[in-house]
């Protein structure tokens, strides 16, 4: 059941809602999520390393993830689920618009992917006692209302020695002239409105979040745009897009 309503910092529901309605265009990769989908090496690399090494997996393994737990919080249709999936994770992924979750469950079928979608909040999974080995959040912390609360909620379910992993947009100039005027209003990659700058998060805001919520300091690591080659890579710069990745501390660790 989704939860609706007032008064909930961790979810807004015209944010929802604009998200639902572009559902069936998730798989498309010259629509609307166009963006996500070329940013998906990047952000896979990314994860992929962080997990391999905080987990002491093999690094050249085909299925270095095999056996741990990730919670895919605002999965969408699944851009994320799947790629992990296939590394050997039990993957949930959970998103409040039921739409997206319909697309995500229809798009992994065929290829035999066992995910376990579930159209639901991350309050649900705290009711229920629910723990993962890690989660993952891309591109969700800056649609909610109140970030704290919601990395809170999460680090709840996450367990002792486990692995966040988040990306977002920073709050700078250059994201407001490349994220929002260059991506919505001049390439038209992003749909007009779909980001608003004031809800960027910055390094050090995120920082503060990841702590107060029991998390350790985080990693960064900027996801930088080559309009040459038009594609996406790691590295230091995270004036616009950036990831990190905050461990919650086993019991016993200093």
């Amino acid at each position: 059941m989704i939860l609706t309503g007032q008064n909930q910092p961790t979810l807004d529901t015209g944010e929802i809602d604009r998200f639902a309605r572009l559902a069936d265009k998730w798989w498309d990769p010259e629509g609307e999520f166009r963006p996500l989908h070329k940013l998906g090496p990047a952000r896979l690399a990314f994860l992929r390393s962080h997990l391999v090494r905080h987990f002491n997996r093999e690094e050249h393994a085909a299925k270095p993830l095999t056996g741990l737990t990730i919670l895919d919080v605002g999965c969408g249709g699944g851009l994320i689920s799947e790629p992990l999936a296939r590394l050997g994770a039990i993957v949930t992924g959970i998103d409040p618009a039921e739409e997206n979750i319909a697309v995500a469950i229809q798009h992994a079928e065929p290829q035999g992917l066992a995910i376990h979608y579930r159209a639901c909040r991350v309050e649900e999974l705290v009711a229920e006692h629910a723990q993962f080995d890690a989660i993952v959040c891309l591109e969700v912390v800056e649609h909610v209302p109140d970030p704290q609360a919601f990395i809170t909620t999460c680090a709840e379910v996450l367990r002792p020695g486990g692995l966040f992993i988040l990306s977002t947009i920073n709050r700078t100039l250059k994201s407001y002239a490349l994220a929002i005027v260059g991506a919505e209003y001049i390439l038209r990659w992003l749909p007009i409105g779909t980001h608003q700058w004031d809800r960027f998060i910055t390094p050090e805001e995120l920082s503060r979040y990841c702590i107060s919520a029991g998390l350790q300091q985080p990693t960064f690591e900027g996801l930088i745009y080559n309009p040459l080659t038009g594609r996406w890579t790691l590295g230091a710069d995270t004036d616009v897009n950036y990831m990190a990745a905050a461990a919650k501390p086993a019991p016993g660790s200093h």
